[in-house]
């Protein structure tokens, strides 16, 4: 039978849209102030956003979902999840290798150590952040329902950039293409969806998320005028009625689980990206924008009710050069290719041109509510402890060429044609401030071996040898 469901906007400043959509999934909505996320495309319990600037007493979050997608910055969010799960002791559901079956859709049992659990309470998992393609019915199957779910997007030009320096070799449309430019120019006559690793050169965080794909159509030669190509982070006048952000729509599905795709002749491809956002909405209570990334930590601290100590951090994985390209993209400065080159790729990754400026939007009302000059002192807080704990930890008090990295368990996995930047820590340094620097600078791979052992460590004493590093993807 078909369900309705009422969606509460975040960054609404408490104000409900009351929009209402009926899907045909053959579920049904729990009602009340304990409704739950149930299997498959179903709503969670809104979003209620805190009273601003007040303070507020709370507990610290501990039970978190973090979607970590690819080229966003998510390396760096994992490290603090890393920092913070292992320091207060709590278990995490972890790959048996580096990632959960990727780019295979998410199942329970991937996570090591899984067996299925009735209830909530019996579940052991405090966090699950490692690479997977989302799926919320298998998600739910190993954490529990009230768990904070969040995840981070990126502009798809500054994502592209960094996507084809790093997967070109895994990526069959970007392996025969000459430059991002030459692929961007004609992305036809290198693109066949399906093709292997082709999910890498288009709409890859729709495709983190979990979220079906519309009937494929034809791109029009002529790609369209970049809607807003400098500044992202103004929020919409409150005239916009929530009927030009949601529309009521009707779908149907043959089962619980997220589909694959939709065929349906009136679910046209406006509708059907307002209802992957909708449906985002309604299961994420928070996505960080990459672009914005101290200011989406500071919401996050505030969100988890934990301190700007627990989100400090160096940034992770990132490529030589990212820094500049980055830049680039958000100066209103660019002119002629590059300004074309970012036209051309937003244009071509249209889902997540829509996933982002969305989310863009709901952190700047998100921003707004929590207050501008009090978000401005908290980030410059932010990055001051940041620049100390760089001042005190790091050689060259920044991140290194990887040539410059002789320990193992500091040099970041190399893969794609850019060069991977990492740590080196300074002599001299106090065990007690070691052991912190150490876990501020350890890579993914390297730290998530280390919670591994932690969790499970061996039976019996054998002689230690280095997991093989495999590709993050």
């Amino acid at each position: 039978t078909a369900w309705t469901m009422r969606l509460w906007r975040p960054g609404s400043l408490g104000v409900a849209l009351g929009v209402f959509m009926t899907i045909g999934f053959g579920l049904q909505l729990l009602r009340g102030p304990f409704q739950k996320r149930l299997p498959g495309l179903q709503l969670r319990q809104s979003w209620v956003p805190s009273l601003g600037p007040t303070v507020k007493s709370c507990l610290p979050r501990q039970r978190l979902v973090f979607l970590k997608t690819h080229k966003s910055g998510s390396s760096s969010v994992l490290n603090l999840l890393h920092r913070y799960g292992d320091q207060q002791g709590l278990r995490f559901a972890l790959p048996t290798h580096y990632q959960f079956g990727y780019p295979k859709l998410f199942q329970a049992s991937k996570v090591k150590g899984y067996h299925p659990q009735s209830s909530d309470t019996k579940k052991p998992f405090h966090i699950l952040c490692h690479h997977m393609r989302f799926n919320l019915k298998e998600v739910l199957q190993v954490m529990p329902s009230d768990s904070f779910f969040f995840s981070i997007v990126r502009d798809p030009a500054a994502l592209a950039r960094s996507a084809f320096s790093y997967y070109k070799s895994a990526s069959s449309a970007f392996r025969k293409a000459p430059s991002l430019a030459a692929f961007l120019s004609n992305p036809r006559a290198f693109y066949s969806p399906g093709g292997r690793g082709n999910h890498y050169a288009r709409n890859l965080l729709w495709f983190d998320f979990g979220l079906p794909f519309p009937p494929e159509t034809r791109v029009s030669p002529h790609l369209p005028r970049d809607p807003n190509p400098l500044q992202l982070h103004i929020v919409p006048s409150s005239g916009a009625g929530p009927g030009s952000l949601f529309q009521p729509m009707t779908t149907v599905a043959n089962s619980h689980e997220q589909p694959a795709s939709f065929a349906s002749s009136d679910f046209g491809p406006s509708s059907f990206i307002q209802w992957g956002l909708a449906w985002l909405d309604s299961v994420f209570d928070l996505v960080m924008v990459a672009e914005y990334f101290d200011e989406s930590l500071v919401l996050l601290a505030d969100a988890l009710c934990w301190s700007l100590d627990d989100v400090v951090g160096f940034m992770h994985n990132a490529q030589a050069g990212s820094k500049q390209r980055l830049s680039a993209v958000n100066q209103s400065t660019v002119k002629g290719e590059d300004q074309q080159l970012t036209a051309r790729a937003r244009a071509w990754n249209n889902l997540d041109w829509a996933l982002y400026t969305h989310f863009n939007r709901s952190l700047w009302a998100r921003i707004e509510q929590y207050g501008q000059s009090r978000l401005q002192r908290a980030v410059a807080e932010l990055r001051a402890r940041r620049e100390a704990l760089a001042k005190r930890c790091l050689m060259g008090g920044e991140a290194l060429d990887p040539k410059y990295i002789t320990d193992g368990r500091l040099r970041p996995f190399q893969f794609g044609s850019a060069k991977v930047l990492g740590y080196v820590l300074q002599n001299g340094l106090s065990q007690k401030d070691r052991e912190e620097c150490e876990r501020l600078a350890t890579p993914e791979l390297q730290y998530k071996d280390k919670l591994d052992a932690k969790q499970f460590p061996p039976t019996v004493s054998l002689p230690l040898k280095t997991s093989r590093l495999l590709p993050p993807y």
